[in-house]
């Protein structure tokens, strides 16, 4: 080739198609023996992954690459297979992953590859999907996960600091990096052995943050690339956003936009590691989304402009269970509005439109990566990029207007480019998809409630009411203290991050001729902290709770107290939420007190910070096992829980809700803590109210560069009221639901509410590309059997159909499913030529056509039909 070319070392010379693409006669062979074969021939069809400028080379053979990130453990093995499948249907042919060192070596030397963390059967089940992987080993990941991945024992190793040149951090990252990659040798897994890992990535984001760490930086990041590449895994390493990367290293692009993106070497193709479809979420903020259009635009753009392999990040983003949160304060729901959400289900329209643009752009693969392309303008802010090769014409056409739409000529043909938008000309002709017209079908998926089911061993006698068994934890010192000291310590450094609370616990005296005593203004407690919250109780009683944010971490807290004559008990718990993921030296980041004093009494200001403090790490449920609902908490049971009453545990034997949709914990009526399913770890709940302090936005303009806080909602609203609880923890009966409750709910109102698609809407223009992608096929010469007619489609989920349409409109309609409105152009056969076509199937096609709406209404107005249906 004229182009420089990368070898991987130690590759097989080995070719073989696809493992999905083999047709295998297996009817007759026991499952032991279907196992054994497909193992065996998965292993003989070692493949050879290169590169040069251009693309990724397998087997000599040159591809795009649509990528979708899926992180293991923020959803279960039940899940795994469902979602490779449905990011395999929507168009994605490559899966991406973290390696999560905190969880796989979680106390040093001892390692776990159980259950969520079960890495080998992740990847092996994209392997059967016929699916590639990218590998991103790190071991620093970010990823708004807990310490950024890394495990916290590393941190107390004598002499470590992170990220750095460092011995004993090299010692520890190369000790797990050759372990995981001796693990993927060991099952087979990288592409050069047969299986499916195409990529692996060593360090994470590194550029970013290479200035703070000084001279140490650079000889680091030389050493972690040659250490990756000494590996031997037979596939190239990456590193994303580190833009000197060494010549053997890929270095990739991460961001909401890449299109502009260049390599630091000719030698290196084109890659975006990681774009952002949506965005993180932290207790108390906005909810953020990114509209498809944008997203669509930005991928089309990427392509257009040289690039081969896309990852979305995150394609699915699942749930931080347990105490798995980074941040501080990132949700238990990681959902990213990515075209997966949280639950598993795919999102419209952002599901269905990306998949339609990953059709689009698959059709344009050869032509994009054998050619280079010619650029040509269409005017102001509007361009054409084509590629040709072997009688393949390729066009993408786009005008990054983010304001004006245009009509261009391209070849002696008039198109319409709206503002912010790329249309796709498979063949240079026709536009099979515009990327700011969304055909997909959109939906309202409602989260309905099912009141706790009591399993028959929870039952109060003939009652027939669910029974709670209570646990109260003590305010303070709940056993022997951990330790005394004049002043504070480090939250964090106390607890190992083992547990979210530490006691603060020390007594003042006050006299008998306090004003404070005789009817006069109470005094107030004053306390300065690092983070995260806190809870502060007087004499056993708490007096308030204080927090900070994802913006602002430490805080202060300010409350008025009750006191009384003599020896007054003061106990402050302080509470960890999630722990810092990212940053320069964010492994020294503190948290907990730093100053307390009461304000008020006679003598002013008494500064208490210097007294003695004696510490309890942890709380008394937690030592006892109240987690998983051991016997050995003295729970004492009840059919009436106590309401708004802080540090509570709460247990409950419940059954499953009916059905096999996902479900989801309802906690709006609790206040803060934590939640357990038989021992499996939901999360830290929290519907914290979102403020006004900043708008949000009615309606979101997808046109113009995205950031996080453009289209953001739910002012006024919780910021997390459901908590994703898996299918798969729950047994048939005697269910164990455990909560924690740290300053008061009433757990009676707690339910179980599973996630439906309940409404399914389409809103198609005349102006939509006509080009069926199922059955399409470029034919330069021939374009007489082309579709002309734009369709809307509808689609329930399986097992059920539709059964009512609520809203159908041929004209000019207002709104968006699940509000829409006649505008004054209205055919008013839309709603039976719908119903006609709809009624009673689980999916339906309405063509735009003169037999199904009328030629004559609004003459020179361009129409749209906009349908809202029922699926039941």
């Amino acid at each position: 080739m004229s182009e420089s070319l990368y070898t991987a070392p130690s590759l097989s010379a080995t070719s073989a198609p696809p493992k999905e693409k083999m047709e295998l006669s297996l009817s007759r062979a026991t499952p032991i023996l279907v196992l054994v074969l497909l193992s065996s021939l998965a292993s003989c069809f070692a493949a050879n992954v290169t590169y040069d400028r251009r693309s990724l080379i397998i087997d000599g053979q040159r591809k795009l690459f649509i990528s979708a990130s899926i992180h293991y453990p923020r959803s279960v093995p039940g899940m795994w297979p469902g979602l490779v499948q449905t990011a395999k249907d929507g168009g994605a042919n490559t899966i991406e992953s973290y390696v999560f060192w905190n969880g796989h070596e979680p106390s040093q030397g001892n390692y776990y590859f159980g259950d969520r963390y079960d890495l080998v059967k992740f990847v092996k089940i994209i392997q059967n999907a016929g699916m590639y992987m990218i590998l991103r080993i790190g071991p620093f990941v970010a990823a708004e996960w807990s310490y950024g991945g890394v495990p916290i024992w590393l941190h107390y190793v004598p002499g470590t600091v992170f990220r750095t040149n460092n011995e004993p951090f090299k010692y520890h990252m190369q000790k797990f990096v050759t372990f995981i990659v001796n693990l993927m040798k060991k099952e087979k897994l990288f592409a050069s052995q047969g299986g499916p890992i195409i990529l692996a990535q060593v360090e994470n984001e590194y550029g970013y943050n290479e200035q703070y760490y000084g001279k140490g930086a650079k000889p680091y990041i030389m050493w972690a690339a040659n250490m990756a590449v000494s590996q031997n895994t037979g596939v190239p390493w990456i590193m994303c956003q580190q833009w000197d990367a060494p010549e053997y290293i890929i270095d990739t692009c991460n961001g909401f936009y890449c299109d502009q993106y260049a390599p630091n070497s000719p030698n290196k193709p084109k890659m975006w590691t990681e774009n952002w479809p949506g965005w993180f979420k932290t207790f108390g903020a906005r909810d953020p989304h990114r509209p498809p259009e944008d997203v669509a635009f930005s991928v089309a753009r990427f392509f257009q402009k040289g690039g081969c392999l896309q990852n979305y990040y995150m394609y699915h983003g699942g749930t931080n269970f347990g105490r798995t949160n980074g941040g501080p304060f990132i949700t238990t729901s990681y959902d990213y509005e990515a075209p997966i959400d949280e639950y598993g289900l795919p999102r419209f329209p952002k599901w269905g439109h990306l998949k339609e643009l990953h059709k689009s752009i698959m059709l344009c693969e050869h032509a994009l990566l054998n050619s280079e392309p010619t650029t040509l303008s269409l005017g102001p802010n509007a361009e054409a990029d084509v590629y040709t090769s072997s009688g393949f014409c390729v066009a993408f056409l786009a005008n990054i207007d983010d304001k004006e739409d245009k009509t261009v000529q391209f070849r002696n043909m008039s198109y319409h480019l709206p503002a912010w938008s790329v249309s796709i000309l498979p063949d240079c002709k026709n536009v099979v998809f515009n990327s700011a017209k969304v055909r997909s079908q959109s939906s309202v998926v409602d989260m309905v409630p099912e009141s706790l089911i009591p399993s028959a061993s929870s039952l109060d006698g003939d009652l027939k009411v669910l029974k709670w068994e209570i646990f109260t934890e003590k305010p303070g010192l709940w056993g022997k203290e951990d330790f005394s000291l004049n002043g504070f310590v480090d939250h964090l450094n106390t607890t190992k991050y083992t547990t979210d609370y530490l006691w603060y616990t020390t007594s003042i005296n006050v006299a008998e001729n306090e004003n404070c005593l005789k009817g006069g203004s109470r005094p107030s407690l004053l306390v300065e902290s690092k983070g995260h919250g806190l809870h502060a109780f007087v004499n056993q009683k708490l007096q308030g709770s204080g927090y900070g944010n994802g913006t602002n971490v430490p805080f202060n807290f300010s409350a008025p107290i009750s006191l009384k004559a003599g020896k007054n008990d003061i106990a402050i718990l302080s509470v960890t939420v999630g722990i810092q993921n990212a940053g320069p030296h964010y492994e020294w980041v503190p948290a907990g007190l730093t100053n307390v004093k009461i304000k008020g009494l006679n003598k002013g200001i008494l500064d208490i910070s210097g007294y003695k403090w004696t510490y309890k790490i942890g709380l008394e449920g937690e030592q006892l096992g109240a987690p998983y609902g051991m016997k050995s908490v003295n729970w004492v049971s009840t059919t009436e829980p106590p309401k708004n009453q802080p540090l509570t545990w709460y247990k409950a034997i419940v059954d499953p809700p009916p059905g096999n949709e996902p479900v989801g914990l309802d906690m709006i009526h609790m206040g803060k803590g934590l939640a357990w399913l038989n021992g499996e770890p939901i999360g830290i709940y929290w519907p914290r109210l979102v403020s006004y302090e900043n708008p949000c936005v009615k309606e979101c303009n997808y046109r113009g560069t995205f950031k996080p806080d453009k289209c953001v909602t739910g002012c006024g609203e919780p910021s997390q009221r459901w908590y994703h609880v898996p299918r798969s923890w729950f047994k048939p009966s005697g269910n164990v639901l455990v909560i924690l409750e740290e300053v008061g709910g009433d757990p009676t109102k707690v339910t179980l509410s599973k996630r439906k698609m309940s409404t399914v809407c389409s809103s198609v223009g005349e102006d939509y590309p006509a080009i069926d992608l199922e059955t399409w096929k470029p034919d330069i010469d021939d374009d007489s059997s082309q579709d002309k007619a734009p369709r809307a489609h509808l689609k329930c989920p399986d097992s059920t159909q539709i059964s009512a349409v609520n809203f159908a409109s041929f004209g000019n309609p207002a709104g968006s499913c699940g509000s829409y409105s006649l505008g004054d152009c209205h055919d008013p056969l839309s709603k039976s030529v719908v119903e006609k076509a709809c009624l009673n199937r689980n999916k339906c096609t309405i063509e735009l056509t003169e037999g199904n709406f009328s030629k004559d209404l609004c003459p020179g107005s361009m129409r749209k039909l906009a349908v809202e249906a029922v699926c039941r």
